[in-house]
C-alpha cells in the first residue's frame, strides 16, 4: 500500500505538559495503553468532525491532552494513526459480543451475525466516519483501501464465516453465494442510514427475506444443497 505523505505542518516537534514520562520500550511500542487509547479516540472524533484532510496532529494531541513526542513514539505519521483508529472500532465492536453463534439455532445464529454487522453498534458516528473516508477517495485513495481492509472486509468475512458454519451444520444450502449474501446484509445498514430508516429491526427483517432462499430444509426454492 502506498503511504500518504506526511504534511509539513505535522512534522515532529512541539512542547507539552503531559506524557513526557511515557517512554517506549526499546524496539517496541510504549507501555501505557491508556495513552494509546486516548490518542485513538481523539483521532476518531476528529475524523468524524473534520475528515482526514482537515484533521491535524496538532488537533489530536490537544484533544487527547498529550504531546507530539508522545504521539510520534507510537505512530510515525497521520496516515498510520488513522489506520489503527479505524481498526480500533471494529475490534472494540467485535469484543463486545459474547454469544457463541454455534450454540444458537441456525436461523437465530444468522440473525445474530447480521446484528454484528451494524457499524454504528459500537460508535453511533461510525456511518459518518466511514462516509468521510469514502469522500476522501479522490484526494487520498489510500483511505478507501483502509476502509475496505479495516471496516468492510472484517464484517463481510464475519457473515461469510457464519454462513460456512451453517453449511457445515447442513442448515443452509451448499450452493449459496456466501460473499454476495454477506455484502447484501452489510449494505442493508447503509441503505437504512441514507433512507433515514431505523436499523434495530434490520437483522430480523433481512434474515426473514433471505432464509427461505438459503434454508437447506426440504422444499427450499432452489432444489439444491439440501440436507440428507
Amino acid at each position: 500500500m502506498v503511504r500518504a505523505r506526511q504534511p509539513q505542518s505535522e512534522q515532529r516537534g512541539g512542547n507539552g505538559v503531559k506524557g513526557e514520562t511515557d517512554r517506549a520500550h526499546p524496539g517496541g511500542r510504549p507501555r501505557d495503553a491508556a495513552i494509546d487509547e486516548a490518542i485513538i479516540l481523539a483521532t476518531r472524533e476528529r475524523l468524524v468532525r473534520d475528515g482526514y484532510s482537515r484533521m491535524t496532529i496538532g488537533d489530536i494531541v490537544a484533544d487527547a491532552k498529550v504531546t507530539r513526542p508522545t504521539l510520534y513514539r507510537r505512530w510515525s505519521n497521520k496516515f498510520d494513526l488513522v489506520v489503527d483508529a479505524l481498526d480500533y472500532g471494529f475490534r472494540k465492536q467485535r469484543d463486545m459480543y459474547t454469544v457463541d453463534l454455534s450454540e444458537l439455532e441456525p436461523r437465530d445464529a444468522l440473525v445474530e451475525a447480521v446484528r454484528r454487522l451494524d457499524p454504528a453498534y459500537f460508535n453511533p458516528d461510525a456511518m459518518v466516519l466511514m462516509g468521510n473516508f469514502a469522500g476522501e477517495a479522490i484526494r487520498t485513495p489510500e483511505l478507501l483501501e483502509i476502509l475496505r481492509t479495516h471496516a468492510v472486509e472484517p464484517r463481510v468475512a464475519l457473515i461469510e464465516e457464519a454462513l460456512k458454519q451453517l453449511q457445515e451444520r447442513r442448515a443452509v444450502g451448499a450452493d449459496i453465494d456466501t460473499r454476495m449474501i454477506a455484502m447484501m446484509c452489510f449494505g442493508s445498514y447503509f441503505a437504512a442510514f441514507y433512507a433515514g430508516d431505523p436499523t434495530d429491526e434490520i437483522p430480523e427483517r433481512v434474515v426473514a427475506v433471505l432464509w427461505p432462499a438459503i434454508d437447506a430444509a426440504p422444499g427450499r426454492g432452489s432444489g439444491t444443497g439440501r440436507s440428507t
